[in-house]
């Protein structure tokens, strides 16, 4: 079958084009309805329409059980935490997108897969746009991320980049970092939308196409997302997003979409002067080591895929000083504290509607999961009355607007890990039990309202 032309057409009208992020317009205006810039439309001629017609196939279709799967197959990064994520590792053509705040820990763990995975035999890329060889090779020192087929190139141009790819021919490649990367036939300055568009549609065209390993490093926004249009994440195979306070060691990496694998998962590190190193047995790194308990702290256990981690849960109630009460969070929802303390005031008796409150969690671990609810919940209960829940405690469980206490899943993994660090009181919905018994040496209390709860935990006797 012959392979027919395409046929443009061209109206007399003109277009004006963004030469930031490409929005197209009829007319100039002066601030771009996409990106929002200003004074970046520039007339770009008639519009065009095209028609694509059908094109013989270069391969055919074939049935799917006779596709072979073992191309597919993932690889090990020798990073345990960070396969863990993955899914079991680094699938060739497959392309992984790490964003993270700067200087979060994506560098040196890029740099330290890259390492691990040249000290087999494999081919590696290094590409930096945001340093020269000379600075890579030093991180790569003192981390201990050196190899011999381990490449280093530092280039800001789609072209030259493409080119060290096809001269290289490596297993793995990894872009540091896609919004430095510019190329030559897209207008406007490295980073803006249309060119982290072409960047990476180039890079993981060329990927899939020499079936490489691909991670691309990415930046954020100040708002935490990921920096550059929407369909980036589209277009990759897993997108990771590193989490944690800079001024702490913890680094928690986590898959928001992953094509090989599931979404659930989370990868705790430890950053050092050293490199990264994984956690495998992060339990206590979020809980505060104290001779005697402490009025507005409360653990919990949350689970993060199919790891529980056990946390703690700290608030502290005040006067407040001025007209409107203070509500402050860190690695908590604002809105889920206010809603818990909505309910405290209404359904337990506990009227914070005058005070300041402030929440937080140790460790800078962040809990998006409701399980967590009745440990804030107690923890400002008890920090309002100034009294200590008792010693080993912890408390799991979603609270609802009537002041009911809703059960949550994997309570039995929740409650092992929790003996297993050495807590021997908990304080769960009632009929959670159903799922199997408690762990030996776990004393455990069901309760149907926060109230019962707020009473049950304060005045529990030894």
């Amino acid at each position: 079958m012959g392979v027919a032309t395409n046929r443009a057409t061209k109206s007399k009208s003109p277009t004006y084009r963004c030469t930031e992020c490409g929005w197209a317009a009829i007319k100039w205006v002066g601030r771009c309805g996409e990106c929002q810039a200003w004074g970046t439309l520039v007339e770009a001629g008639g519009q065009t329409s095209v028609r694509t017609a059908a094109a013989a196939p270069g391969r055919p279709a074939v049935p799917i059980a006779d596709v072979d799967a073992s191309l597919a197959r993932a690889g090990t990064t020798g990073v345990g935490e960070f396969d863990r994520v993955l899914g079991g590792g680094l699938v060739p053509g497959g392309v992984v997108l790490m964003a993270g705040e700067p200087g979060i820990g994506k560098s040196t763990l890029a740099l330290d897969v890259a390492a691990r995975a040249a000290r087999e035999g494999r081919r590696v890329l290094y590409v930096s746009g945001e340093e020269s060889a000379a600075q890579v090779r030093l991180r790569g020192q003192r981390i201990g991320a050196l190899a011999d087929t381990l490449y280093l190139a530092s280039e800001t141009d789609l072209g030259s980049v493409l080119g060290h790819l096809e001269s290289t021919q490596p297993a793995l490649v990894v872009v540091d970092s896609v919004q430095t990367i510019a190329s030559a036939e897209v207008e406007g300055a490295p980073g803006n939308v249309g060119q982290v568009r072409e960047v990476a549609s180039a890079l993981i065209q060329a990927a899939k196409s020499a079936n490489i390993a691909a991670i691309l490093i990415g930046h954020v926004t100040k708002d935490g997302a990921i920096a550059g249009p929407r369909v980036l994440e589209h277009l990759v195979d897993v997108v990771v997003q590193f989490e944690g306070e800079r001024h702490s060691r913890l680094r928690l990496v986590r898959a928001v979409k992953n094509r090989f694998g599931p979404t659930d998962e989370v990868g705790c590190f430890d950053l050092g002067d050293s490199g990264i190193v994984g956690l495998p047995d992060p339990s206590g790194l979020f809980l505060t080591s104290r001779d005697r308990p402490v009025p507005g702290t409360c653990v919990t256990v949350t689970l993060e895929g199919r790891r529980p981690l056990v946390t703690e849960v700290q608030a502290l109630v005040t006067e407040s000083s001025g007209g409107s009460p203070r509500r402050t969070t860190s690695g908590l929802d604002s809105s889920r504290l206010a809603m818990v303390l909505a309910v405290l005031t209404r359904r337990a008796d506990v009227s914070v509607a005058t005070h300041d409150c402030y929440a937080s969690t140790v460790g800078g671990v962040r809990l998006a999961e409701p399980s967590a609810d009745l440990a804030l919940a107690l923890a400002v209960a008890g920090a309002h009355r100034d009294a200590p829940l008792p010693q080993g405690l912890i408390a799991v469980g979603e609270v609802g607007l009537a002041g009911d206490i809703r059960p949550v899943t994997g309570l039995p993994r929740r409650l092992s890990e929790a003996a297993r660090i050495g807590f021997t009181r908990a304080v769960v919905p009632a009929g959670s039990l159903t799922e199997g018994p408690a762990p030996a040496g776990v004393v455990v209390r069901e309760v149907s309202t926060l109230k019962e709860a707020v009473d049950l935990a304060l005045g529990w006797q030894a």
